[in-house]
């Protein structure tokens, strides 16, 4: 499963240095130099290169340099060497294969794709639906869930409504407050 760490933004310079708009919490190692970050399958290249010069986004883009200039991650990819090709790169997604990726040391923490597919149940065993994605709200995170009549219920992913992730056993309980899967 591909796991998105950043979209690439517009460039910066002439040089084919891009912004990149990070979606990951370790920014520093999914962009090092030398990392091999694939794009999202069927990426379209928006813009060619230059006049009459076909672009196709590459399966992977290998980090070169990164670094961070007024809070925005600024990356260079081998092979992208000027503006043109840049921009062609421009709302990219770029992200890393979740089997290249180690579970998190803390037990109360979890990577997207972990959850993703999960039953969710309540506290006496009713099934409410199935984790389909985790949307990273502002105030917190949450549970996306597909309810068994086919609605969609978004859960605070917090101890006091989630107090139990079950990885192994393929389930999340879910205890949510009186009218929270109504809405």
């Amino acid at each position: 499963m591909l796991l998105i760490v950043g979209r690439i933004g517009k460039p910066h310079g002439i040089r084919g240095e891009v912004t990149v708009e990070v979606r990951t919490d370790e920014p520093e190692a999914r962009f090092a130099p030398g990392s091999v970050l694939r794009t999202e399958p069927g990426a379209v290249a928006p813009a060619a290169p230059g006049p009459g010069v076909p672009y196709r986004v590459p399966a992977e883009l290998t980090v070169e340099s990164a670094r961070w200039h007024q809070e925005r991650l600024l990356v260079t990819f081998e092979g992208v060497l000027d503006r043109n090709v840049a921009e062609a790169l421009r709302g990219t997604l770029v992200g890393v294969d979740s089997e290249d990726v180690a579970p998190p040391e803390d037990p109360e923490e979890f990577h997207d794709h972990q959850l993703v597919g999960l039953t969710a149940v309540s506290p006496t065993g009713e099934r409410l639906g199935e984790v389909t994605a985790i949307d990273h709200a502002p105030a917190s995170d949450l549970l996306v869930l597909r309810r068994p009549e086919g609605r969609t219920a978004l859960i605070p992913f917090v101890k006091a409504i989630v107090p139990e992730v079950d990885l192994a056993g393929g389930r999340v309980v879910v205890d949510p407050p009186g009218g929270l899967l109504d809405l």
